[in-house]
């Protein structure tokens, strides 16, 4: 039997692929979507060395591993190049967000992670010092998006986030967060309770049109990051993380977003549904029928957009 494309999907994001015959599969329709969706690189790793002898094609194969080639070394010139800007900085509070944290702390390797630029969260009087001690590692001011101040220098894209979206204060988890002193002793990572309500926080600004590494990273959030012994690699304090939500007015993100992932990858469906915050059963089928369903098929398509009462109901506190 043929295996279908989510299959195909969820086989080459696993950290541990069951082998199934792939000579089949949709390769046509997914090798260009697994790279958009940034897990070209995972996929590349588990077809090269992982899947051995299921059939995939020999295209398929070097399309994927000239992505994971160069994604490494841009990964790594990424990363050593903010150590080296902000390793010297003493006495602020820095949290590193989003990939540059996650792709040590929850993925096996480096490359697997696609860094396309380092979120900082930080206390809304830090932002113009730190802008002015970045000047001496050349990295110039470049707009904003969304809030957020962006710098650059020419070579990395900094972030600098007051919040976690907008209306939902950073203080609390920025309060909480802990010592990350491979990058200098300013910089901090978020406790794992907070790094997924900040991964929540982060879909809900895009209205959940992500690309799929995105729901990675929140599936191994909730599971534990059992694959690589590091900061995040112990249980979610379920209790703790729905207080925390509620604070933060992520309840009804954290109920979508948790059980998409739960259907996206099935080995994060049993921690999925019981971090799920239990909510008035007329939300929750509400929230289903707007947000939930029209997330739910993994398809070679364009990602779905919400609709306004979609976006504005999940959005509601």
């Amino acid at each position: 039997m043929a295996v279908d494309f989510h299959t195909l999907v969820q086989t080459l994001t696993s950290f541990a692929p069951t082998k199934v015959p792939l000579r089949t599969a949709p390769w046509e329709d997914a090798v260009d979507w697994l790279i958009d969706h940034g897990v070209g690189p995972l996929a590349a790793y588990n077809v090269e060395y992982r899947l051995i002898g299921t059939g995939v094609p020999a295209w398929a194969r070097d399309r994927l591993w000239s992505v994971y080639q160069g994604l490494v070394n841009d990964n790594v010139m990424k990363l050593v190049n903010f150590k080296r800007s902000i390793d010297p900085l003493e006495g602020r509070r820095l949290a590193v967000l989003g990939a540059a944290s996650f792709a040590e702390a929850l993925y096996p390797h480096v490359a697997f992670r696609p860094v396309a630029d380092i979120e900082l969260l930080l206390a809304p009087a830090d932002v113009a010092p730190l802008a002015g001690f970045l000047r001496r590692a050349q990295f110039k001011p470049e707009g904003e998006v969304d809030g957020a101040q962006l710098l650059s220098d020419g070579r990395t894209q900094l972030v600098l986030r007051t919040d976690l979206a907008p209306g939902i204060s950073g203080a609390q988890v920025l309060g909480r967060a802990r010592a990350l002193r491979m990058y200098g002793p300013s910089a901090f990572r978020l406790e794992l309770e907070d790094a997924l309500l900040a991964q929540l926080a982060r879909l809900l600004r895009v209205g959940f049109s992500a690309p799929l590494i995105e729901w990675v990273d929140v599936r191994e959030l909730v599971t534990g990051a059992a694959a690589t012994g590091g900061d995040y690699s112990r249980a979610l304090d379920v209790p703790s993380f729905t207080a925390r939500a509620q604070e933060l007015g992520l309840l009804r993100a954290a109920w979508c977003a948790l059980g998409l992932v739960g259907h996206y990858f099935p080995s994060a469906q049993v921690a999925a549904e019981a971090a799920r915050p239990a909510l008035p059963a007329d939300l929750s089928r509400t929230l289903d029928a707007l947000v939930v369903e029209p997330l739910w098929v993994l398809a070679p398509t364009p990602l779905p957009a919400l609709g306004a009462e979609a976006l504005s109901t999940l959005r509601a506190r």
